[in-house]
Formats: structure tokens, C-alpha cells, sequence
């Protein structure tokens, strides 16, 4: 396995379909492994995974970055975009791998990324052969906007959910993103989560259930 997993299994023990989180800077799989608790009531046959980022962060040694962000660590630009290319291909290496010894098809399986994590999500989905059954993209941003329509291969539905007292990514960063989703034909949802800093709120883990639900 390419990426280091932590893995909730199917609460049926008969996984028809898939959830992988992918966490943010600074964090590690297991910082999202615990949404699949309330998640898997409704969701029986979903199994759920949270591989760690295959990189040791540098602003916090003990977690996990995808890749370097300049105004965080110091890093170039030329640098973070070198590490996004980088960690996109390995994460590309691992979803592949999971289709394979899961053999759950693409049209079953969901992102869901937060922070740097729905970044990756964003950047990696439309970039793929197969279309996944949808990405969920919380509190995070879409990289290079203006190349997303040239270089989308697949248009699965999208969710947005972003905190309106988000201090960490600008709560614009959603309408950023969902205008450029939406210039490029895919098919965009967006919950403003009011009240919420850099985190998943009640209500945008509520609107995440739902989105599955209907895409299954």
C-alpha cells in the first residue's frame, strides 16, 4: 500500500460502497476516521478509509501534510505546486490500489476532504479515468481554477460545505471554487455552515450524509 490506511469496515460486513477521507495539514488519517461513526448508521454497507498524507509535516512533526503551503512553512510556491504534483500521484497510485483489492467500483466510492484534504480532493477526482460517485470538499479551496476545465477528464457531482467564521480558508474560497465547478458543467452543491470556524460542523456532516445517500 502506498499511503498508510486506517480502515472502518462495513457495519453490514458486506461493503457494496466507499468512503475515503482525506485529512489536513498537519493531521493524519485518524483525524477523520471518527466521522464514520455517525456516518455508518445510515450507511451500512460503506466501508470507510483515512490514509495518512505520505509527507511528515514540517510545522508539525507528530502529523501529515499532502504538501508544503508557503505562507504556513516558508515553502515556495514553485515548491508547494512540485509537492501537490507529487502527492497526487501517489494518491493516485492508492486509490488505484484500493479499487483493486476492494473491487469496489469508482461510481461507489466518495472523497471527502478536508482542508488540504478537499483540496487533494478537488485537484485529483476530475483528473481521473473513472468518474467517483461524488466529492465532498469541506472547508478547503480549488487549486489552479482556471486550468480545472481544460484538464477535467471526469465531472463528478460535488458538495461544498465551508464555515462562514472560517479563519484558516477564506470562507470566499467556496464561492471561488463553486464558480469555477460550475463554469467547467459539473454538478455543484454548497452548504454555508453558519457559526463554523475551520471545522465540520452537525450540519455539514448532515448535508455529506445526504449527498451519498442520493449518489449511491
Amino acid at each position: 500500500m502506498t499511503l498508510k490506511n486506517h480502515i472502518k469496515d462495513a457495519q453490514s460486513g458486506k461493503a457494496d460502497s466507499l468512503v475515503i477521507f482525506l485529512h489536513g495539514y498537519g493531521a493524519d488519517g485518524n483525524d477523520l476516521l471518527g466521522l464514520a461513526d455517525p456516518l455508518a448508521e445510515h450507511l451500512p454497507n460503506t466501508m470507510f478509509m483515512s490514509p495518512d498524507a505520505p509527507n511528515s509535516c514540517k510545522m508539525n512533526p507528530m502529523g501529515h501534510e499532502w504538501f508544503p503551503i508557503p505562507r504556513m512553512d516558508g515553502s515556495t510556491q514553485e515548491q508547494a505546486n512540485a509537492g501537490r504534483d507529487a502527492a497526487a500521484e501517489v494518491l493516485n497510485a492508492f486509490l488505484d490500489e484500493v479499487a483493486k483489492e476492494t473491487g469496489i467500483p469508482a461510481k461507489k466510492t466518495f472523497l471527502l476532504g478536508f482542508s488540504q484534504g478537499c483540496m487533494m480532493s478537488l485537484h485529483v477526482a476530475p483528473r481521473r479515468a473513472e468518474a467517483f460517485g461524488g466529492v465532498i470538499g469541506m472547508s478547503g479551496s480549488l487549486l489552479e481554477p482556471e486550468k480545472l476545465a481544460a484538464e477535467a477528464i471526469q465531472k463528478p457531482p460535488v458538495l461544498l460545505v465551508h464555515g462562514d467564521q472560517d479563519d484558516v480558508v477564506p470562507f470566499a474560497e467556496m464561492e471561488k471554487a463553486a464558480n469555477a465547478l460550475t463554469a467547467a458543467k459539473f454538478e455543484v452543491y454548497a452548504l454555508v455552515s453558519k457559526g463554523t470556524a475551520h471545522g465540520i460542523g452537525a450540519d455539514g456532516l448532515g448535508a455529506a450524509l445526504q449527498f451519498i445517500d442520493q449518489n449511491l
